[in-house]
């Protein structure tokens, strides 16, 4: 089954023993916050990042009809967040980036974690502007319900514009290997060097 990819049991995390009850109780906010802020921090990605990879877990949980659980929600934030990285930031993150942030996971299994992302996300990484304003306001909203700081500043016209020239680049690419046939084991590395290229917009 598909969905199994990202079930601990079947693909840990880490070479700890995975404890019997591991998809018995929902981890508290701190865990989730502790996991999501060591990746940011070791990869060094932007807040920006972080929504892009709301948008991927929201379309994951939608497209693929699955429950975020205490069994699968750190390998489903990793796919998310290893593709949002690879789509949003302007950091060359790799594969084999995470396998040393995560040093027990193979680069096989983070190439196949993407793959198989990708194919529940039917290779829809297409993050339009008005998708990202979206979750923008609803993060500040949640966070001022909440008393939390929200650090980020709106979407600039300038950011608006490299993040729709990004998400279609990125978005032709995936349907153009797709069209071809390819089975992609090797993951999608070869996007990063789509950053640097300037866009011109009309």
């Amino acid at each position: 089954m598909q969905q199994d990819i990202f079930d601990e049991k079947l693909h840990p995390l880490s070479k700890s023993e995975v404890p019997s009850d591991y998809d018995k109780h929902n981890p508290e906010q701190k865990q989730i916050y502790r996991f999501v802020r060591m990746l940011f921090s070791a990869a060094q990605l932007t807040a920006e990042c972080a929504i892009v990879t709301l948008v991927y877990v929201e379309r994951l949980l939608t497209y693929a009809d699955i429950d975020i659980g205490p069994g699968n929600w750190k390998r489903m934030l990793l796919g998310a967040i290893l593709l949002a990285s690879k789509v949003w930031d302007d950091q060359a993150v790799w594969n084999v980036d995470y396998c040393q942030i995560l040093k027990d996971i193979t680069v096989e299994d983070m190439n196949e974690l993407e793959r198989q992302f990708l194919e529940l996300l039917q290779f829809n990484i297409n993050v339009p502007s008005s998708v990202y304003a979206k979750y923008y306001f609803d993060l500040r909203s949640l966070s001022e319900t909440n008393n939390l700081s929200f650090p980020l500043e709106p979407l600039s016209q300038d950011k608006a514009q490299r993040l729709e020239a990004i998400s279609r680049l990125c978005d032709d690419k995936y349907k153009d290997a797709r069209r071809a046939g390819k089975k992609r084991s090797a993951s999608v590395d070869n996007l990063v060097g789509v950053r640097w290229v300037p866009a011109i917009l009309s």
